[in-house]
């Protein structure tokens, strides 16, 4: 009961901070309307109709996956500003299990990450993108499995640096290659060997997998925008999570415990 009460506890204080804070809304928002509405939409106008499927439904499943992995993972790494602030240090005195910090972070940070998806999803409504309530209930498992690589991705990087300024420096060098090597603005069936390769070990990559998965489900054009069968993206999801939460959990309390 008392690791459940930590972990709630953390996750809350996450979810206040982001409603608390109103510029970081407004740009969960426009983030989504830039990679969707204007990028999204000038790359449709010019290759979108030799693909065979809608390439802003495309686009927005891509981007959906993205907010969901990317709000985890730069959420869990501002502990390095509660780190230089001494806030982690009260966090890991306190007489719970390391792993229950962590696991409150990412939960915090997911809920931030579905807070951020609502305007990922009036945008698309507002653009045509089709979302029955069916649709809906498979996007956002998905999205929460995303979510969850991301923040354990994040929890990996953050045991390697030890600065906000080298976060600043660090954190858009590693994501920005993924979100155009996992396929979130164009299919990769085409690419070159070493691209196809490049992407396959990416983390995004399966994150945006199964959230088209999630989507085209029982639909024509699940064959051409899926590279992975659901149940081994799955699979490979899980691996992922623990390889990097178990390592990554080790190297930050070790960095904690060594100030």
């Amino acid at each position: 009961m008392r690791t459940l009460n930590a972990i709630a506890i953390i996750a809350f204080r996450d979810l206040t901070k982001l409603l608390r804070d109103r510029v970081r809304i407004l740009a969960s928002v426009m983030f989504p309307l830039i990679f969707i509405g204007i990028l999204g939409g000038s790359l449709s106008a010019n290759i979108g109709t030799s693909l065979g499927f809608n390439f802003l439904t495309f686009v927005f499943t891509g981007v959906f996956a993205q907010t969901f992995f990317q709000s985890s993972a730069a959420g869990v790494i501002s502990l390095v500003q509660d780190r230089e602030n001494d806030f982690s240090q009260e966090l890991f005195i306190a007489p719970v299990s390391r792993y229950a910090i962590i696991l409150g972070k990412i939960l915090g940070e997911t809920f931030v990450a579905c807070v951020a998806s609502i305007g990922v999803i009036a945008l698309g409504l507002i653009i045509g993108i089709p979302l029955s309530a069916g649709a809906l209930l498979r996007l956002f498992p998905a999205g929460l499995a995303a979510s969850f690589l991301g923040g354990a991705f994040g929890i990996l990087v953050l045991g390697n640096i030890s600065t906000q300024r080298t976060v600043g420096q660090i954190f858009p060098f590693i994501l920005f290659p993924q979100i155009f090597l996992a396929g979130v603005f164009a299919p990769l069936s085409g690419a070159p060997i070493m691209l196809r390769v490049l992407s396959h070990i990416t983390p995004l990559t399966y994150a945006v997998n199964l959230v088209r998965a999630a989507y085209y489900t029982g639909t024509p054009e699940f064959g051409a925008v899926t590279t992975l069968h659901p149940a081994l993206n799955m699979l490979i999801l899980v691996v992922l999570f623990f390889l990097f939460l178990i390592p990554g959990t080790w190297l930050f309390v070790r960095k904690e415990q060594n100030r």
